[in-house]
């Protein structure tokens, strides 16, 4: 099993322990709610990385197959999940900027709004695959998924 696969679930526990002891849980924030379903619809497709990576490295043939079979069923909406998680992530950020307000002293804001733009990039990259592959392409794709990985893990845990 990959390593992100490890990385996936400590991401998935760290998200779920902070909306549990979310001050308003178990009646959660339009906000956090918005920001829960976003994030969980980003690492649903992260977790390819994960499968891609095991595809990889794995030396044994049924792992790969069974692998290889997963990812080709999940491939038809992976563009439409990557969509979709940018709207809820658009309507966290701006549900929060609504009853907040932003400010550039909340590092907590900032790393969110640097973890958006690189979604927004990320979502574009993806449809653009669409129209150009390339490898540039791609690559660029996968950095962007890695950055953001790690921007909302830093963003759980400001």
């Amino acid at each position: 099993m990959s390593k992100w696969f490890y990385f996936n679930i400590i991401l998935l526990l760290l998200s779920i322990w902070q909306v549990v002891n979310h001050f308003s849980f178990p009646i959660l924030s339009i906000p956090i709610l918005f920001g829960f379903i976003g994030f969980l619809l980003f690492l649903f497709n992260w977790t390819r990385n994960a499968v891609f990576s095991t595809i990889r490295n794995t030396p044994d043939r049924k792992t790969k197959i069974k692998f290889v079979n997963i990812s080709k069923k999940v491939m038809p909406f992976h563009r439409w999940t990557g969509t979709l998680a940018l709207v809820f992530i658009l309507l966290h950020a701006i549900s929060i900027f609504y009853w907040y307000g932003f400010s550039f002293q909340n590092s907590k804001m900032v790393v969110g709004l640097l973890a958006l733009l690189n979604l927004i990039l990320m979502v574009i990259t993806g449809w653009w695959r669409l129209i150009k592959p390339t490898g540039k392409l791609r690559r660029t794709h996968l950095r962007l998924g890695i950055a953001l990985f790690f921007l909302i893990g830093l963003h759980l845990l400001l």
